[in-house]
Formats: C-alpha cells, sequence, structure tokens
C-alpha cells in the first residue's frame, strides 16, 4: 500500500460529548490523530466527506462517498462510518474496480476511555492491505462482506446473517 486514502463520513467514531446540551454531536474526524499517535508507517489522507449520524445519511449522501472514492487515485480505501447504515453504504460502494475499500467505525465514541475506535480502526488498516479489491467491513475483531453481515442493535454488535 503505498498510501491509504481515508473518507470520513461521522458517526459514533467522531462523536463528542456537550455537557451544556446534554447531548452528542458529530466532531471533527478522529481517524488522523489516532493513526498519527499511532505512528504508523504509511501515508494516508483524510477526505472529511459528511458530519452525520448514519441514520441520517441519505441515498444522496451514499452516491457522493461513491463518487468520491471512485474519483481518488489510489486503490486502498478506509471508511469510517456510523453503525447503523454501515452495511447499507457499504452495499452501494460494491461494484467499485480495482479498489479494496473497508468500512469501519465504532459503537462508542473514539474519545472515550475504554472505546472500540482503535482497535476497528487497526483491523481496517491490516484488513485494506491484505485483501483483495472488493468491499468489506471491519468490526468486532472480524472482517465481512456487506451481504453477510448485519448489525445487532439489540447486542450491539456486528454479527453474520
Amino acid at each position: 500500500m503505498e498510501q491509504l486514502c481515508i473518507v470520513t463520513t461521522g458517526g459514533t467514531i467522531d462523536k463528542i460529548y456537550f455537557d451544556d446540551k446534554s447531548d452528542f454531536q458529530i466532531g471533527d474526524p478522529q481517524i488522523g490523530q489516532i493513526l498519527r499517535d499511532l505512528g504508523v508507517a504509511f501515508r494516508f489522507d483524510v477526505i472529511p466527506l459528511l458530519r452525520k449520524d448514519s441514520l441520517h445519511v441519505t441515498d444522496e449522501d451514499r452516491d457522493l462517498v461513491r463518487r468520491t472514492i471512485e474519483a481518488q487515485p489510489h486503490s486502498h480505501v478506509l471508511v469510517t462510518h456510523g453503525t447503523d447504515t454501515m452495511v447499507e453504504t457499504a452495499q452501494v460502494l460494491d461494484g467499485i474496480p480495482g479498489k479494496t475499500i473497508v468500512l469501519t467505525g465504532a459503537l462508542n465514541p473514539a474519545l472515550f476511555r475504554g472505546s472500540d475506535a482503535v482497535f476497528n480502526i487497526g483491523c481496517a488498516v491490516g484488513a485494506v492491505q491484505s485483501l483483495p479489491p472488493g468491499v468489506y467491513i471491519a468490526m468486532n475483531g472480524r472482517i465481512w462482506h456487506p451481504r453477510d453481515v448485519r448489525k445487532n442493535r439489540d447486542a450491539n454488535r456486528f454479527e453474520a446473517v
């Protein structure tokens, strides 16, 4: 992998807590700082495309994500995305030729202690470098094709369908 293209769409991974509002808001993308803090040995660019909870991602947003990825010169793409509709977005990205695309996110905000964000990002980085072209989801220590996985909201994890 000569360079990793990272497209961010928001989601829990980028949520921050505002005490005065008692609410979560989507903040700046966290992945760039996480990768810098880890001292990764590859180059990357971050394209902050959306700042949305995935429940609010529209078909037009998914088309924008697809067009953005198609326009990138790099063949390795990591997408941070909210977990509720990650599978739907992955299915829209399926079929982009010549690119290995891995979607990941977090069930708890990256800024929170004990978040799964760093672990999921690490799995996604390993996956994007080792898998053949196609679209994949990296969550909970597993890699799935989008047609073979769903989010179990009750158990708050991803599982095979």
